[in-house]
C-alpha cells in the first residue's frame, strides 16, 4: 500500500534517475530504450510521477503503460530479467532500504505483468497475420 511516509520525493527522484542512468549505460538495455525514447526529460518526469504514485500514493501518474510496451518489437524474457537485475542493483545503492524493498517487489510484479501482456499481444498479432 502506498504511503507518503515511506519516502520523500527526493528518494523517488534518486531511484528513477539512478535507475535510468544505469539503463542508458547498459550495453543490452541502453540501445533498446534509446531506440524508443525520444525525450528523456519527459520520460524521466513521467517515471518519477509513476513511482511517486506507486510508492507514496500521490496519484500523479496518468497513463497506460501496457499498450506502449506491448507494441514494442523484439522484447524477450531476458530483457525483462535484465531490467529487473539493474533495478535491483540501483535500489541496493539507495539509502532508504524500506522504500527500495517495496520498489523491488513492485518492479517484479510490473515486469511479470508487462511480459505477460506482451506475450498475449504478440500471440494476437500472429493469429491476425495467419
Amino acid at each position: 500500500m502506498p504511503t507518503a511516509d515511506l519516502c520523500t520525493e527526493e528518494d523517488v527522484h534518486q531511484l528513477v534517475h539512478g535507475f535510468y542512468a544505469d539503463v542508458r549505460r547498459d550495453p543490452v538495455l541502453g540501445p533498446v530504450f534509446d531506440a524508443h525514447i525520444t525525450d528523456w526529460d519527459r520520460h524521466l518526469a513521467t517515471m518519477v510521477d509513476f513511482w511517486s504514485s506507486a510508492l507514496r500514493g500521490t496519484a500523479r501518474f496518468r497513463g497506460a503503460p501496457m499498450p506502449k510496451h506491448a507494441a514494442l518489437p523484439g522484447l524477450s524474457a531476458e530483457l525483462f530479467q535484465r531490467w529487473l537485475t539493474l533495478f535491483g542493483e540501483t535500489t541496493a545503492r539507495l539509502g532508504n532500504q524500506e522504500m527500495a524493498s517495496r520498489a523491488r517487489a513492485l518492479a517484479v510484479r510490473i515486469a511479470e505483468s508487462l511480459w505477460y501482456g506482451y506475450q498475449v499481444n504478440q500471440a494476437r498479432e500472429q493469429q491476425g497475420a495467419a
